[in-house]
């Protein structure tokens, strides 16, 4: 019998500084902040990649993301490492039941074409899939003239949302009548959405950061951006939703997550009540407003 020697991972050095502009670096791109008691997660996070590139230290993996030729292959990489993909169906459902009940039938009422709603950093797809149930559940669905939109920055999160099989962690609040009625169980352990629920979702890559990526997506009326501002910089959540403005229709709503507030980041929208919820509102004033800071 031969025995293979397990070795310890060979430790990565962290040369002075190194962590902060590591952490710089990675603001800058895609707009997550880790504060002073969370670098080291983020070193953790980040560790099996540099070992992967052969580097000795934090400092090199630093200077490929920065310099490298090829960092372009390697920021999706760092954006699957830090992808925060905690979420469940049924999430803050009193924004999903405001734009079922209030939103989508006054948009129908005034006679507009298509609605779409786009959900920014979906993650593994349950706020987009929660969004296409309820809507279904309503009757509103069926017409076709609805398009939903999910994107997340992390190429693994989308590849999981697209096949839509979910554990049981994804159920913890979702109606048992109505799991299953949209989800089948699988073989292999887990449950999938049904396919015509997995196929009124359009699943698409964009960093939320970058505007070239998200000015086609921010045209949507309605967008949920929920439970992503948490892990941003103030200034990053100040750039990511004055692009939303820009491209927004006016009056186009803007949903959050409950623990998260842009009153003191943003002259662009106004906070309304909506039904039991509240949404920001985009201000018809709000180029101009832009425009004269």
């Amino acid at each position: 019998m031969v025995i293979k020697e397990v070795t310890a991972e060979r430790p990565l050095n962290v040369p002075e500084g190194t962590a902060t502009l590591l952490r710089d670096l990675i603001h800058e791109h895609t707009g997550t902040f880790f504060e002073d008691d969370r670098v080291d997660m983020m070193l953790d996070k980040l560790a099996p990649l540099a070992r992967e590139r052969k580097c000795q230290s934090f400092l090199d993996y630093y200077y490929i993301l920065k310099y490298d030729g090829l960092s372009g292959s390697e920021w999706p990489l760092v954006m699957d490492a830090l992808s925060v993909q905690e979420t469940y169906f049924w999430r803050e459902m009193d924004q999903i039941h405001t734009l079922v009940n209030i939103l989508v039938p006054a948009w129908f009422r005034r006679g507009e074409k298509t609605l779409r709603v786009w959900s920014a950093a979906c993650a593994s797809g349950e706020e987009p899939f929660t969004i296409a149930i309820a809507l279904q559940e309503a009757g509103l669905l069926q017409k076709g003239k609805i398009e939903i939109i999910a994107s997340d920055a992390s190429g693994a999160a989308l590849e999981k949302a697209r096949r839509g099989i979910f554990r049981e962690r994804s159920f913890r609040t979702l109606p048992d009548h109505l799991r299953a009625k949209y989800f089948q169980s699988v073989p292999q352990g887990g449950w999938c959405i049904k396919p015509e629920l997995l196929v009124r979702v359009r699943f698409q890559r964009a960093n939320l950061v970058v505007p070239s990526e998200i000015a086609a997506l921010a045209a949507a009326p309605i967008i949920f951006c929920r439970n992503v501002f948490i892990y941003f910089s103030p200034e990053a959540i100040r750039r990511t939703v004055h692009c939303f403005a820009e491209k927004m229709p006016a009056e186009g709503h803007l949903f959050v997550g409950a623990s998260e507030s842009l009153l003191r980041l943003t002259n662009d929208f106004s906070l309304e009540e909506i039904g039991r919820a509240f949404a920001y509102v985009k201000r018809p004033e709000a180029a101009q407003l832009r425009t004269a800071v």
